[in-house]
């Protein structure tokens, strides 16, 4: 993607995106859904996003010249824009980059939509293979998220060795 069409974007912020996304696909996700089986359907839309996902963070790490966890921290910009997520982090080390959404407006805007279900696959499974994409040698963990109905995500990043 051309750095306009991406500027461009970022300047609408993720969060619209994901909702103008949502509106789009949820309808088309039943009306297929109907026709081949929605287990099927949704199966086949999460390998496509995850795919998305991970073209985009090999692109945003061919943008940037620090691959790192410093760098990444660095890119949550277009993520948290409009208050889409409240950020507390808890760890910021060059092996580990750790850090809590303590509220997630994707997962009110999903739940707004009627659509919880979909927030999932539309928005949270992004994370990792975004991350897979930007650096193969950090992984992300993460064990709870708001979408799924708990108090907080934990988003914890790590390197398999610190970087030099």
């Amino acid at each position: 993607m051309a750095d306009d069409s991406v500027d461009r974007l970022n300047a609408v912020g993720v969060l619209v995106r994901r909702e103008i996304e949502a509106r789009i696909l949820a309808p088309v996700i039943d009306a297929l859904g109907q026709r081949f089986g929605r287990d099927e359907v949704v199966a086949i839309v999460r390998g496509v996003i995850a795919g998305i996902a991970r073209d985009q963070g090999a692109a945003l790490a061919e943008s940037r010249e620090d691959t790192s966890l410093a760098g990444f921290a660095t890119t949550l910009g277009p993520w948290t824009k409009d208050n889409a997520l409240r950020l507390r982090v808890v760890q910021d080390a060059p092996e580990a980059f750790a850090f809590d959404v303590t509220r997630c407006r994707y997962a009110e805007m999903y739940q707004e939509l009627g659509i919880p279900e979909l927030g999932e696959v539309l928005s949270c499974q992004r994370d990792a293979a975004l991350i897979e994409g930007f650096n193969p040698e950090v992984s992300l963990t993460r064990t709870q998220t708001i979408m799924q109905g708990a108090s907080h995500c934990d988003f914890r990043y790590h390197t398999a060795s610190p970087r030099e």
